[in-house]
């Protein structure tokens, strides 16, 4: 895959194994892929932020191989995923790197330190969890969704999602059902959301009219399910309601502006809804709102100041994982998860760095242990 970064244009051109490039604006969201084209839409992250450190020590099932995308030396990746012995007694962050690696990465929570990496992936994007610690994994080229079980190496069930390019997931722990959003459908259709019957089975695909291009999604504590997304004009910010039991979305107004979406969540009193930022200067952030009808009133803001693209957040309690990536013209793409307190925000408490080159952390959530 091809990769050519402007920086005084603010454009990225992106081009396929077949020859197919895609012109886009920056701040494209990371690693998507949309439309028979099979064009990976990536995000065009600027300078800025930590590096990701290929110095700590990698497990034996990590191998180093010539990069794909033309960078300097080589890179590890993994071949064989592994999980370390005593990692089902920690609470895990999982987060998923979608890049080079095309792994889901495994660390202690909210400590940090490696615990393991899951593989056999096709571009992992969104991350979420059920009630029982089972982590879901969306793959966006596969169009299939992997279930893994705490500290699990292996997936426990796989999930088809034949009609969509699976990129955002959300579970309902009142009704046991699993919320998948779609960018596009085959070969070059619009966006939709495919929801399981108790995380099981064939799902039942739901569009909207205002949301073409579905992103993220999540559930409330009444089970209704909230996403964002491109509307049709194919730019800007558009965000909808599928309220429970209903078969249509409704139209949401945020009194807040967007630059691109970045994940929604329920934080136990509010909506959480995440801003990626402009991929350039960063801008981006989380804002709590309040939900009624057709309207949602912001009623606070978690400002991320040291980060540049926010990618699929997970807030856990006080704290809130931030997978951040940007570009370095000395270093390629790069990136490392950010903790900060929720919903105080500001700087970030802690940095984890990635142990592979080219870390690019797109989604995150965490099991507690049970």
């Amino acid at each position: 895959m091809g990769r050519v970064y402007f920086e005084s244009a603010q454009l990225v051109i992106f081009a396929n194994t077949e020859g197919v490039s895609s012109i886009m604006k920056r701040g494209s969201p990371i690693y998507h892929i949309i439309g028979i084209l099979g064009v990976a839409m990536l995000v065009a992250g600027c300078s800025g932020g930590t590096a990701a450190d290929p110095s700590q020590s990698l497990p034996q099932s990590a191998t180093a191989v010539s990069s794909r995308e033309g960078g300097q030396g080589t890179q590890p990746r993994f071949h064989k995923s592994w999980m370390a012995p005593d990692a089902k007694k920690d609470d895990l962050l999982y987060v998923s790197d979608p890049g080079d690696a095309e792994s889901v990465f495994v660390y202690s929570w909210p400590q940090g330190q490696a615990k393991g990496t899951l593989t056999g992936f096709d571009r992992p994007s969104g991350l979420c969890v059920d009630g029982k610690g089972n982590v879901f994994v969306t793959n966006l080229d596969s169009g299939t969704i992997s279930e893994f079980a705490h500290g699990g190496t292996s997936p426990i069930a796989t999930l088809s999602d034949p009609d969509g390019y699976p990129n955002g997931c959300s579970y309902d722990k009142k009704t046991g059902n699993l919320a998948v959003t779609n960018l596009g459908s085959p070969p070059s259709g619009p966006g939709s959301v495919a929801i399981y019957n108790h995380a099981s089975g064939s799902p039942k695909y739901y569009t909207g009219s205002n949301v073409v291009t579905f992103y993220f999604c999540g559930y409330d504590n009444r089970s209704n399910l909230y996403v964002d997304g491109e509307p049709s004009a194919g730019s800007g910010f558009a965000f909808a309601e599928l309220p429970k039991g209903k078969k249509t979305f409704t139209n949401l107004t945020l009194n807040q502006s967007f630059h691109n979406p970045a994940g929604v969540q329920w934080d136990g009193k509010y909506l959480a809804v995440g801003d990626a930022g402009d991929g350039y200067a960063g801008g981006g952030g989380i804002y709590e709102f309040s939900i009624s009808g057709s309207t949602g009133t912001e009623v606070g803001s978690t400002p991320l100041s040291d980060a540049v693209w926010v990618g699929q957040f997970w807030i856990q309690g006080k704290k809130v994982a931030i997978p951040n990536t940007f570009y370095s013209p000395s270093n390629g793409w790069q990136g490392n998860v950010l903790l900060y307190k929720y919903p105080a925000g500001g700087t970030s408490t802690k940095t984890i760095n990635g142990y592979v080159y080219n870390y690019t952390p797109d989604g995150a959530t965490v099991s507690l242990r049970r």
